[in-house]
């Protein structure tokens, strides 16, 4: 439970040379960014038959009954969501069964922006991570590696966040399966994200990026919001998956504990 400690109770230790980590506690040295999208009828979705749009129906009114409640139905994989390690492999943990270790970590960002916006097919190669590592030093191990494609700014936007051409075909960003594989073996990585449909691209017919995750025991977080107002490092991440018993995924809040920059306000 070293990172739960780490992020939610002390001030935090650095980690390989990285600097402290900010506590969530901490009015006056750290602010919280929530990466999570609001659930509702537009909330992207994967287009397959079987999956539907999020629904909320009232089944109680103050007025009308003395209390005021809903219920919601939706897939697993919508919105801004985990897919957990059972979603493309036997025998792995569902979401329910993810140790909560796993779910806090030091959180890094790995910019792609500019190669994404003249390429929506691009990926994240280990190239890529080897120019970021230059910049930004090594990334810590037990990290969760979140992806800005820039993508997101289309996330209510179903048909150009979906990208499709004249075949049908989706066109949008996402990781290497080689990138993915050397994020696991060097530098053990818990999990990775971005603010796409997919950790795969959109034109991936195999979904080699979740078979490789996943065969590792690791998740994916996809729909990610607000990667825009993190750092690239130096930051914690909470991720906090819906608990459904053998789930392969489900809805996840998401919250990034960053340091607060000179001047900056308590909260």
């Amino acid at each position: 439970m070293r990172w739960i400690l780490v992020i939610a109770l002390l001030p935090c230790r650095s980690v390989l040379g990285q600097a402290p980590l900010p506590s969530p506690f901490d009015d006056k040295g750290a602010r919280i960014v929530d990466l999570a999208w609001p659930l509702n009828e537009k909330s992207p979705f994967w287009p397959g038959d079987n999956y539907t749009p999020f629904r909320l129906e009232t089944i109680a009114t103050l007025k009308e009954d003395g209390v005021s409640s809903k219920a919601f139905s939706m897939p697993e994989h919508l919105g801004t969501h985990i897919d957990a390690p059972n979603h493309f492999e036997n025998d792995r943990p569902g979401v329910d069964a993810i140790p909560a270790e796993r779910l806090f970590g030091p959180g890094v960002v790995i910019d792609l922006a500019v190669k994404c916006e003249m390429d929506p097919d691009a990926m994240l190669t280990v190239a890529d991570i080897a120019d970021w590592e230059k910049s930004h030093g090594a990334i810590p191990r037990g990290a969760i590696v979140l992806l800005q494609t820039g993508w997101g700014r289309h996330a209510t936007n179903p048909a150009r966040y979906q990208n499709r051409d004249v075949m049908g075909k989706m066109h949008f960003p996402g990781f290497s399966a080689e990138a993915a594989e050397w994020l696991v073996r060097e530098r053990e990585v818990r999990g990775i994200g971005l603010d796409t449909l997919s950790i795969d691209r959109g034109l991936s017919t195999k979904f080699e990026v979740h078979h490789v995750i996943n065969k590792a025991g690791r998740y994916g977080l996809e729909n990610v919001a607000h990667l825009d107002q993190l750092p690239a490092t130096g930051f914690g991440l909470i991720v906090a998956p819906i608990k459904i018993e053998g789930g392969t995924g489900g809805p996840t809040r998401i919250w990034a504990v960053v340091p607060k920059g000179p001047g900056e306000p308590a909260r």
